[in-house]
């Protein structure tokens, strides 16, 4: 195996080496030849040893797993997604489909180094980061690396745009510039039930209990279960709706994509900025926490299991809270 420091003298007597790979020289600060050669040897040694670790390690797997030195990024991207179902499996595609992932799609396992995954993280978004940490997670877990690539503690910090709802005016203008009923209904239907684009969209005529008045349907992210009482505004909407089959026909059948680009152009047309189809999810969270909704009705309406999700949503919304001072002073006894 090639030295990869060298050991070499100056005139004035003193040792120095140089780092064949770099050309970096550097003194031994010695001119003793015999501890000159121990240093640099040991030096050597150190760089030695890890590498041949690693070789011994591929050696064995290559013995042992046929498909180690062949494995691309493209062929684990594919065994990932294999796992996943409906929505999510379409995200978990489109993701790693971006062009960063160009950089290492077609690039092996084994010839992978931290420098690769940081030009994808470099090329790409915050979606980019997320999906390549699961990426090379899940190639460790299967114990298709040797060892993690980027350390934990080094990878670029998860860092979200700031979401927010939209508010009652910015509703009303969007429902002002629409001339499709169908869009219109769409719309207010988010305002009132607070659901995901995607569980709107697709709500059927089966999910409407008139008897009960509620609504009741599975989210198709997390498969948790939400139902939600409605009022008068939500049954007119549903009056006017087809009485079998989804609720949306049209948008229903459209990508969630499609739906949110639409949902761009309509508030773009109407002057309104920084929100998207999920901000009436966050509208619903804020208004429910501002009129003193109960956690666990709005838990149960929103479809979460965890009080912190929930929590996250309404982060934003205004509640003024009594002073202590009132609840503190004794009712007025009945005259």
């Amino acid at each position: 195996m090639k030295q990869r420091y060298r050991l070499f003298k100056r005139g004035w007597g003193t040792y120095y080496f140089q780092d064949v790979e770099t050309g970096k020289q550097e003194s031994l600060k010695t001119r003793d030849k015999h501890q000159a050669r121990t240093l640099v040897h040991t030096m050597n040694e150190a760089v030695r040893q890890p590498m041949l670790n690693l070789d011994i390690a591929r050696a064995y797997l290559k013995g042992s797993d046929s498909g180690f030195n062949s494995r691309t990024w493209a062929w684990v991207m594919e065994r990932a997604g294999e796992g996943k179902q409906g929505a999510t499996k379409e995200r978990w595609l489109r993701a790693v489909a971006e062009k960063p992932f160009d950089i290492i799609r077609d690039l092996k396992l084994t010839e992978t180094k931290a420098e690769h995954l940081l030009s994808v993280l470099k090329e790409g978004t915050v979606s980019t980061n997320i999906f390549l940490r699961r990426l090379h997670n899940f190639a460790l877990d299967m114990n298709w690396l040797l060892a993690p690539i980027i350390p934990r503690r080094q990878w670029r910090p998860v860092k979200f745009q700031e979401k927010r709802a939209i508010t009652l005016d910015e509703h009303q203008k969007i429902l002002a510039g629409e001339r499709n009923e169908e869009w219109r209904a769409f719309y207010e239907m988010l305002w009132h039930l607070g659901g995901s684009q995607s569980d709107v969209a697709t709500l059927q005529a089966e999910n409407v209990d008139w008897k009960n008045r509620t609504i009741a349907y599975s989210r198709m992210k997390t498969g948790s279960h939400a139902l939600i009482r409605f009022g008068e505004s939500v049954g007119r909407i549903l009056q006017s709706r087809p009485r079998k089959g989804l609720l949306f026909p049209q948008i229903g059948s459209w990508k969630e994509s499609d739906r949110a680009k639409a949902f761009s152009r309509r508030r773009a047309l109407v002057g309104i900025n920084g929100i998207t189809l999920h901000s009436y999810r966050y509208a619903w969270a804020e208004r429910a926490l501002t009129a003193g909704y109960p956690e666990r009705y709005a838990q149960q309406a929103l479809g979460h299991r965890s009080r912190a999700v929930h929590t996250a949503y309404a982060r934003r919304a205004l509640v003024e809270v009594p002073s202590l001072e009132q609840y503190e002073q004794p009712e007025p006894s009945p005259r």
